[in-house]
């Protein structure tokens, strides 16, 4: 599999930049809270596809269904980590990924995964 580190490589739209600030903008909040991490997970192909509620972890690191979120409200970011889910993911074969707010770092990150269909050939003579 690829692993393209690089990203995205267009400005953010103003959106965008609006989502990213509104929500480091929540970090000491969340530090004091003893939240690590804060993630929407989406999933979806054929066209459709969700993003599920935005959740708090605790834990030293962030994967998806590894670790049990912690109970804290946040649902008033979810616009703000909607805002961030990569446009099309759901499309085809579809993908899935993950909106990360790394609280100690004051950094997001967004993981997109996109699936694929792929087929072998074999001819042989008989």
């Amino acid at each position: 599999m690829e692993n393209n580190e690089s990203g995205k490589t267009e400005a953010l739209s103003p959106q965008e930049e609006t989502a990213k600030a509104a929500i480091l903008a929540e970090c000491d909040k969340f530090a004091k809270a003893g939240i690590t991490f804060v993630a929407a997970h989406s999933d979806g192909y054929g066209d459709s596809g969700t993003t599920e509620q935005v959740k708090c972890y605790g834990s030293e690191g962030y994967a998806w269904g590894y670790h049990e979120p912690v109970d804290h409200d946040v649902s008033y970011l979810q616009d703000h980590f909607d805002t961030l889910v990569p446009f099309g993911y759901e499309n085809d074969c579809g993908g899935f990924g993950d909106v990360v707010l790394d609280v100690a770092a004051r950094k997001v990150a967004v993981e997109r995964n996109d699936c694929f269909e792929d087929y072998t050939t074999t001819t042989y003579e008989v």
